[in-house]
């Protein structure tokens, strides 16, 4: 369950007309301060980032379902499982589920949260996106010539 400053947070970002995407992130912070304070821990710092975004959605932050082919049919499937009950449409898992879910978070490990961690995470997913932008700059110059020529 979110801490209510979180979602306080969160619903004022989305008042002020930011993205859902931004005030997701007050929930992935979150889970990075749980992780770090020794709450429970996470495989890797993708984890913990999948998790408050997980969390944004089940706390009815309006976040879009991953586009086909950037993640995996069941990531995708369980990220609109997460939107759904945010929105209202499903039911709460069991008690006993969420406890073996955060059992299972418990043995994980914590430096998934350290600064080493985080940085090396931002710095690949940048990289990832300036190759993705100059691919897409490349095809459009591509096209450009071929309609000219």
């Amino acid at each position: 369950m979110p801490e209510k400053k979180t979602l306080e947070n969160a619903k004022r970002d989305l008042r002020q007309g930011k993205s859902p995407s931004t005030a997701a992130g007050e929930f992935v912070k979150e889970e990075i301060e749980h992780v770090r304070e020794g709450k429970h821990g996470a495989r890797s710092t993708k984890q913990a980032i999948a998790i408050g975004l997980s969390k944004a959605r089940r706390a009815g932050v309006p976040l879009p379902v991953p586009k086909r082919g950037k993640t995996s049919q069941s990531t995708r499937r369980a990220a609109q499982r997460d939107l759904e009950t945010g929105q209202g449409k499903r039911k709460v898992p069991s008690r006993k589920r969420s406890r073996a879910a955060l059992r299972a978070l418990k043995r994980e490990p914590k430096q998934a949260a350290s600064a080493v961690s985080l940085s090396r995470q931002a710095k690949s997913v940048a990289a990832r996106r300036r190759r993705a932008r100059g691919r897409a700059t490349r095809a459009a110059s591509k096209r450009a010539a071929s309609s000219a020529g």
